[in-house]
């Protein structure tokens, strides 16, 4: 049975009636969205590899009010093989039932679902497929350094890019998707190649002239439309403004592309440049609005388009002015969605914010399926049977306490109380968050405290959960309180001695050194300069603090073990922002140097490679290594030998009390242990996807 304390019945829906406009229906060619929330095509992890996976999450969007459900990019050969990324495959017919899972989730629920056909031409590694990648010129793989090269395509690879894409668009169509994608974007297309002068240099009829270079795109356009019939759309995912590097393609020229092509689509997909998910940390909701202002002079059909959208004030203000007829979402939809729904009756307060820290994008480039901050259920949905609104209730009357009001006390709390426990969440300082209430006061990481905002407003709404702020429990307190259950999510702390991924013991440093842990800059401790930065964790703490403090005005030198400034941020987008803007800062980065000895005014450097000392002049110098946790409750409770405490039924340690990692792996480990408690061990396990062996 499900418990779900904030849906309401129809007969209770108040919506704003300013948010109608969000609700009515919207053509596409000859077919009819029930409303204006699209999900436009978005990368996941998972792909062809698990079908079932990918179905679950697509269907549960529908479920929860996306209107037009797309898959992310779908390869039709075996010569656009992006592989090791996950993606989805209509390769050949045997890919249609496993694309046919998500058309049946998604129709299931009353939405259309779209599939966004592609051939990624040089973008391809085919490490997979073992074929030569095309390009309408001869030019080096562009995604990472992997030592691949496309060849140039003739008039006869021409002719069979053509009939490949159709037949991918004949599948698609056998599959029972609604609408059909051509993707002319973020260079990953060799539509995309064909239309940038930057990739294009060809002098036939396929190249030069801007007529030319959209030339195989309208051929496409018109053979995809007599393949799919007149019951089903076409779409294309254009960019806007491509211009990267040498001679790449404006804004201007981008409109008059779609100028050239712009009452052929059905539906104008629009995005930005090489990229369309920047970070929270570098731009801000509806980034992209400046780009959209020319679009109605350019064509008459409906438009989408993105921006990291989850205000609905901004989505009536985009519909209204004209600027697009969907509201066009990845990142929000994976965060909430039941975004949609919760703007339709009336509780948009309920709305789980996307934070735009790009975790899922991460996912994706470490091939894995995509996680979320926010939404700890996002692949879960078929694997774990978790649905994102609804958790199982619990009959039973167990009191559970929680212990620490950070991210997973936080999460493990509210999923807690909605499965109807009775729960306390007791927190040690004034202010619930945990270690968010310090992290979201760096630099550009303000909206992360969403994180937090978002749970305490639902634990607000649960009366079966009571809040004690300033409770600096001991393990004799939380013996005589009588709880069943004790949870603890008293986090970690960041190390001072410099004991990380590149030393296991302390580095080495003399009683004249000035050390300050990333917890003592975030308090706000003065720091003398020059200050040196050594980042060996590689994701944000380290550029971030190196950011605070050189715009301070103090002398910052960030020393790395690896090749870039928090080089774990090339997964998330936005590792080259950082990079440039610690340096437009003046922040002095040593790549490859590992730090061996810290003295009261430098510290010896050492190259990873040879070997090489050098010093660096340091008044302070900032360890950006690990952490440890905050667990000596636990071991108060359980003693050196682990033992469950008399008259507790369980004694946990969840999040980064646990194990320090991301926000979203601690959300997602107070939410695992808020399912799973007194659940039957057998219900819990995770399915697999298993493929068929051919004997």
């Amino acid at each position: 049975m499900d418990f779900d304390i904030t849906v309401k019945s129809e007969r209770e829906i108040e919506r704003d009636p300013r948010y109608d406009i969000l609700f009515e229906p919207v053509k596409i060619g000859p077919l009819v969205a029930r409303n204006r929330f699209y999900q436009v095509p978005h990368c996941n992890g998972a792909g062809y590899r698990y079908p079932n996976t990918v179905a679950g999450m697509r269907g549960t969007k529908a479920e929860g009010g996306w209107a037009v459900v797309c898959t992310e990019f779908c390869s039709v050969h075996p010569s656009g093989d992006p592989s090791p990324t996950g993606h989805a495959r209509l390769w050949n017919d045997d890919d249609i039932a496993a694309n046919a899972l998500m058309v049946d989730a998604v129709h299931k629920h009353g939405s259309l679902a779209g599939c966004e056909t592609v051939l990624t031409g040089a973008y391809s590694h085919n490490r997979d497929s073992r074929e030569v990648a095309y390009s309408p010129s001869p030019r080096p793989s562009p995604l990472g350094d992997f030592p691949s090269h496309s060849r140039a395509m003739s008039k006869s690879d021409i002719k069979d890019l053509r009939l490949w894409h159709r037949q991918g668009v004949r599948r698609a169509r056998q599959a029972g998707f609604d609408l059909v994608y051509l993707y002319v974007a973020h260079g990953v297309s060799i539509l995309h190649d064909f239309l940038s002068p930057r990739i294009n240099q060809r002098t036939d009829e396929y190249g030069g002239s801007l007529e030319n270079r959209t030339r195989l795109i309208r051929e496409i356009l018109e053979e995809t439309r007599e393949e799919i019939g007149s019951q089903r759309a076409v779409a294309i995912r254009f960019s806007l403004d491509d211009a990267v590097a040498d001679h790449g393609m404006g804004r201007e020229e981008a409109r008059d592309a779609m100028e050239l092509l712009a009452e052929l689509p059905d539906l104008w997909d629009l995005t930005v440049g090489y990229i369309d998910w920047p970070t929270s940390r570098f731009s801000r909701e509806n980034w992209m609005e400046p780009w959209l202002e020319h679009v109605r002079k350019v064509s008459t059909k409906p438009v989408v388009s993105v921006g990291r959208l989850t205000s609905p004030d901004t989505m009536v203000s985009l519909v209204k002015r004209g600027l697009v007829d969907f509201i066009g979402a990845a990142r929000p939809s994976i965060a909430d969605p039941f975004l949609p729904n919760k703007i339709k009756e009336g509780r948009p307060e309920d709305i789980r914010e996307c934070i735009g820290c790009n975790i899922c994008i991460a996912s994706q480039f470490m091939v894995t399926p995509a996680r979320c901050t926010q939404n700890p259920t996002m692949m879960e949905e078929w694997r774990r049977g978790w649905h994102p609104e609804r958790l199982n209730i619990s009959r039973s009357q167990s009191r559970v306490l929680v212990v620490g009001s950070g991210p997973a006390g936080l999460e493990a709390a509210h999923a807690l109380g909605k499965r109807g426990y009775a729960v306390a969440l007791a927190e040690s300082s004034r202010d619930l968050g945990g270690h968010l209430l310090k992290v979201t006061r760096l630099p550009g990481l303000g909206e992360w405290i969403r994180v937090r905002d978002y749970r305490l407003t639902q634990l607000n709404k649960l009366p079966n959960v009571e809040l004690y702020p300033e409770s600096d429990l001991t393990a004799e307190q939380i013996l005589e309180f009588g709880y069943d259950h004790v949870a603890l999510a008293t986090g970690a702390h960041w190390r001072h001695d410099g004991v990380g991924r590149s030393h296991a013991r302390p580095i080495p440093r003399n009683d004249h050194s000035i050390v300050l842990s990333p917890d003592d800059v975030m308090n706000g401790q003065v720091i003398d300069g020059p200050i040196v930065i050594f980042d060996d964790d590689h994701y944000f703490m380290g550029g971030t603090l190196a950011e605070l403090l050189a715009k301070q005005g103090r002398a910052v030198t960030l020393v790395t073990t690896t090749a870039l400034a928090s080089s774990w941020t090339v997964y998330t987008g936005d590792q080259t922002f950082i990079q440039e803007r610690l340096l437009k800062l003046g922040v002095t980065i040593v790549a490859n140097t590992d730090i061996v000895a810290v003295d009261g005014g430098h510290v010896t450097c050492e190259c990873v490679f040879t070997g090489r000392q050098t010093q660096i002049e340091a008044r302070s110098f900032i360890p950006v290594t690990s952490r440890i946790c905050n667990d000596h409750l636990y071991h108060d409770l359980a003693g050196p030998e682990d033992v469950l405490p008399a008259g507790l039924k369980s004694l946990v340690r969840i999040g980064d009390c646990l194990s320090p990692a991301t926000i979203a792996q601690s959300i997602y480990s107070g939410h695992k242990y808020a399912r799973q408690l007194e659940e039957n061990p057998d219900s819990i396990v995770a399915r697999r996807e298993l493929q068929m062996i051919d004997g």
